[in-house]
Formats: structure tokens, sequence, C-alpha cells
């Protein structure tokens, strides 16, 4: 994971963004946008700003815990061959928290999100990435295409529930999202 962060000196919100960093266990490439007259035009006093694999991840106030999806996607999906519970309850909840974002945990069974497009050959683009993402994991969610909308359904069918690979193929998906 690249992580960039534009700062400005003697900037408190630019600290508490690097101390939370820095509890994730992760490091960042620190830019100081007052050395760079052309950042000083894009950013102003607007900062701090996070980019994460290029992509702008979060704007003036960040914790720690909002890098917990992040984490998540760096992981790899682990196959369930069975004989393993089903995550219930606060443990549960504690990984639905690090997944963040807006999946449902139904019946404590499966997660479920619906995302919007413009139409439906962008719809279709990003069907096509979530299956390239579920082939490389081998871990295949139940995906619902229509006209502007993708439903992902996960769950782990070897143990008919949840396991932590099925929130980490969430993250990964949300990832993907991120980047269209």
């Amino acid at each position: 994971m690249d992580i960039t962060l534009y700062t400005r000196r003697d900037c408190p919100l630019c600290d508490e963004a690097k101390k939370a960093i820095h509890a994730a266990g992760l490091t960042a490439t620190e830019v100081d946008i007052d050395r760079d007259p052309e950042l000083q035009r894009k950013f102003t006093n607007d900062v701090p700003v996070i980019y994460i694999d290029g992509l702008e991840a979060f704007r003036h106030r960040v914790t720690t815990e909002q890098f917990a999806p992040f984490l998540l996607a760096r992981e790899k999906c682990v196959p369930c061959r069975g004989g393993v519970p089903p995550l219930k309850g606060s443990e549960l909840a504690a990984i639905r928290r690090e997944l963040g974002g807006e999946w449902q945990v139904v019946n404590e069974h499966h997660l479920e999100k619906e995302f919007r497009f413009k139409n439906f050959a962008e719809a279709l683009a990003f069907t096509n990435r979530i299956g390239a993402i579920a082939e490389e994991q081998g871990h295949h969610p139940d995906i619902y295409l229509a006209w502007g909308k993708v439903r992902v359904t996960i769950w782990t069918h070897a143990i008919d529930g949840l396991t932590r690979s099925d929130f980490v193929l969430a993250a990964k998906i949300d990832a993907e999202r991120r980047r269209v």
C-alpha cells in the first residue's frame, strides 16, 4: 500500500494524521505542500490530505480505525474447508467495524452491498473486475447485475456463514470500487 500524506508545517491536524498512520502500523511518504507552489495551489490550506495507492482517501481528519478497511483489503482470502464455526455476535460485530462502508450483515449469515453506476456498461465492467478478484482469491460471491447497479452477496458456503475471508473479499471489492 502506497500512502502519501500532504501536509504543512505547524499544522495540528497534520500531526494528528501522522500519529494515526503510525498507530495503524503504516508508513507514509510525507510531502510538505509549502515547498511546491503547484501543490500550494492544489491544496491551499486544505490539509492534511492522504492518498492511498494514488487515490485520495482522507482529507482533514483521520483516525487509526479508518485505516482498517485498507488493511483488511491487503489480506488474502483463506480457503475454508469446513469444520470451523461461522462468526457470530461480538466477534462478527468487531470485524464488521473493521470493514466499514455500507456492507450489511444479514442475519449473521452473509454480507450484502449494492453499488450504483451511471449505466449498464459501467456496472458490467465492475462485475467483471469483481470476477477477476474472486478468481484471484479463490472466493466467489453471488453477483446480481442490472442496469446501473451491481449487488454483491458474500458468505462461506462450506460453513453456511461468515468467516474473516468474506470480509477480506468485501474490502477488496470496495478498494476496486474506489479505483473507478
